[in-house]
């Protein structure tokens, strides 16, 4: 193959529109129905510029079929029956690079994947160092894609047509793409490794979502208050007003106010104005910028920044530095999470336990070895946080490793591809 991938600028059958009506949708669903084989599939969200995470267009190819792109707000609101598209795919595998990524926002519109080929999953297990889309497209199929609005308000309407080329050739290729990977990993005795990953990447993605206990505590860089209980007060209250305006303006709440702004005045609790002021990003609007078509995008937001006023933030400070201590937000308890309990650092293994550390050395180890004879990357043969649980327990003579590692998340391949070797060599 060429070291010198051709570059497709765009589909070959031409830039399709965007469906938005009824009458285009049961069109859409018709030819769906009469494509055979695979169903590729994509989606563009409008993060960074609107509150929710909610797909705004949605792509897909089908042999036969051409490549369809749907407005799922507008076809919602004019009163899409999705069970239309679910009967129309019917059981077709849905090829979707990074499925998590779009398997919740299908799910959410009322799409039902049933079968699943992930592109990027299959690139990990191939031992791929780049599994970008456009890095896996060059390897296998020698064609590299235009790429160049990925971070697009796709809320904007009309799409522009150059928008819509670039929704369109996230599809373009992965029909060819699966063919190629799916040969691949039979090359290498792996289609049952991958079929496992993909039944078990489709039933989280299609599956309740995660929701974060104090989300509140994401706030970039939050760490940085340590236990200032006080300055954890003032960044809860900003960030809950923040979330509580854009979510009423539909807008990202950082386009309101950045993280960084939350931390700053966490950290200097302003209690004047004169104080208040001298923190200029409390004052004044955020600007995008980014020398490109997309800060015109963000300036779409521009009236609403303006109508959050800087005393509403001042309000907020002023409310949070008056709770009395009993009234600050509680130290937040440990989650538990099973698969998260050993420590990370090595520095630590070592000084203070270096017995786990030499049964964690030789269990990598075995690991390595095993990722050496099948050309899979080691943390994809097993989740590296896995093993540390396991190297950390005090008793590994007595443990069932099976059972441990299926406790844990480890799926079957995984459990029988190294259950033995990790037996051998834990004790």
């Amino acid at each position: 193959m060429s070291d010198e991938p051709r570059l497709q600028s765009e589909p070959r059958g031409g830039v399709p529109e965007v469906t938005d009506t009824l009458e285009g949708f049961h069109e859409a669903c018709e030819r769906l129905a009469q494509g055979t084989g695979s169903l590729a599939a994509d989606a563009e969200r409008a993060s960074g510029y609107r509150y929710g995470h909610e797909d705004w267009l949605v792509q897909f190819k089908r042999t036969g079929s051409g490549i369809v792109l749907l407005d799922p707000i507008a076809l919602g609101r004019a009163g899409a029956d999705w069970g239309e598209f679910n009967r129309a795919v019917g059981d077709a595998t849905w090829i979707i690079h990074d499925s998590l990524q779009d398997l919740p926002g299908f799910t959410d519109i009322g799409m039902t994947p049933q079968r699943l080929f992930d592109t990027e999953i299959a690139a990990r297990l191939l031992g791929l160092r780049r599994f970008g889309l456009a890095a896996v497209t060059a390897h296998y199929l020698g064609i590299t894609l235009a790429k160049e609005h990925s971070a697009a308000d796709w809320s904007y309407r009309p799409l522009p047509r150059d928008w819509r080329n670039y929704a369109a050739l996230d599809v373009e290729l992965l029909i060819e793409l699966e063919q190629k990977m799916r040969s691949e990993l039979k090359a290498q005795g792996k289609s049952a490794w991958a079929d496992e990953e993909f039944a078990h990447a489709l039933a989280k993605g299609t599956g309740p979502q995660p929701v974060h206990p104090t989300p509140w505590m994401r706030i970039s860089h939050f760490t940085v208050l340590g236990h200032d209980r006080r300055g954890q007060a003032v960044a809860k209250a900003l960030w809950e007003k923040r979330d509580e305006l854009a979510r009423k303006d539909d807008i990202a709440p950082s386009l309101l106010l950045s993280d960084a702004a939350i931390i700053e005045a966490a950290r200097k609790k302003p209690h004047n104005a004169r104080e208040f002021r001298a923190i200029r990003s409390l004052n004044e609007r955020v600007r995008i910028h980014t020398g490109s078509e997309q800060d015109k995008m963000f300036e779409r937001y521009a009236p609403i920044q303006r109508s959050v006023k800087p005393k509403v933030w001042k309000e907020t400070i002023q409310r949070a530095l008056a709770l009395k201590p009993s009234q600050w937000p509680e130290p937040q308890a440990p989650r538990q999470e099973p698969t998260a309990n050993a420590p990370r650092s090595m520095k630590y293994w070592v000084q203070h336990h270096p017995d786990r550390f030499a049964r964690l050395k030789r269990v990598r180890e075995a690991i390595a070895s095993i990722a050496s004879d099948t050309r899979t990357p080691p943390d994809i043969i097993i989740r590296p946080q896995i093993i540390r649980n396991l190297c950390w327990r005090d008793d590994p003579e007595a443990i069932d490793i099976p059972a441990f590692l299926r406790e844990q998340g480890a799926r079957e391949w995984q459990i029988a591809l190294v259950a033995e070797s990790v037996s051998r060599v834990i004790i």
